[in-house]
């Protein structure tokens, strides 16, 4: 997994992986993240690995910025230190991968790093994502085609929520698709030629919301699903729940690992509801 495009970071002098046996995920956690979070205001003035299977705030401080200067094979290195201390890959996705993404958007919105660092700190973010989902088999069945569809908007350059998303999804027996940057048309189109019981709208860009009732009105009017299911996402939806419903949308979730529940049981509700 290269970026040949990536200048990696070299490693202090007095550093000698070969000759004291030291990994390089030890190198990461000793000597590049210090020195990466340094060169960042981020709340942690240092990002170390814990102990314990939980993401802590500070390894996201030092992941985010240490993202946009490695190559995404030493990142990756990095995430299995973390999994080798029992922290699952749920958790790995959406505790650490998506805020350090969303780090990277705020890092952009207030110039401290270009649209080029970004989007290759996101490209590296999602190597990661798919490198650990083509590990693990699938777990459970969603049921029998049970198909979502994912999408970002025109206008949500940086829309990583849907590359876990989907993963999780994807892992819980869906069978799933994604669409980045969609154009209205697009999306349209595509719902109307084909089946799903689900589609997701991740909403990274607020200039979405006036539009997102006649959107969602839309989806369902083309749908080869009179019970289409449409779940929205995104820092608004977290801060605000009960706006997915005002804007039409039959809910909302406040990270991945809850979406695939609440998306379960809505698609089921939605089945029940038509038995009935």
């Amino acid at each position: 997994m290269r970026d040949p495009s990536a200048q990696p970071v070299q490693p202090p002098k007095h550093a000698t992986i070969m000759h004291d046996g030291a990994s390089l995920s030890k190198l990461v956690e000793r000597e590049i993240i210090p020195r990466l979070v340094a060169s960042y205001p981020v709340t942690s003035t240092q990002a170390t690995l814990g102990d314990s299977d939980q993401i802590t705030a500070e390894e996201v401080d030092g992941f985010a910025p240490l993202s946009l200067h490695v190559e995404a094979d030493a990142l990756l290195e990095y995430v299995e230190a973390i999994l080798r201390r029992g922290v699952g890959i749920d958790s790995i996705l959406v505790d650490l991968l998506a805020p350090a993404a969303r780090r990277l958007g705020e890092y952009w919105e207030d110039d401290r790093c270009d649209f080029v660092d970004v989007t290759m700190g996101l490209w590296r973010l999602q190597e990661i994502v798919h490198e650990l989902g083509a590990r693990l088999p699938v777990e459970r069945q969603a049921g029998p085609g049970r198909r979502a569809l994912f999408a970002s908007l025109v206008g949500d350059q940086h829309s990583f929520g849907t590359v876990v998303i989907e993963e999780l999804f994807c892992r819980e027996g869906w069978l799933t698709d994604r669409m980045a940057e969609a154009s209205t048309p697009d999306l349209l189109e595509r719902v109307a030629c084909e089946w799903f019981d689900l589609i997701g709208l991740t909403i990274t860009c607020d200039c979405h919301i006036a539009s997102l009732p006649s959107i969602i009105a839309a989806l369902r009017n083309v749908s080869r699903n009179p019970r289409l299911c449409v779940m929205v996402g995104g820092r608004i939806f977290a801060e605000d729940p009960a706006l997915a419903i005002r804007l039409g949308a039959n809910g909302t979730a406040p990270d991945a690992k809850v979406a695939v529940k609440v998306a379960a049981e809505l698609v089921d509700a939605l089945m029940t509801e038509a038995a009935n």
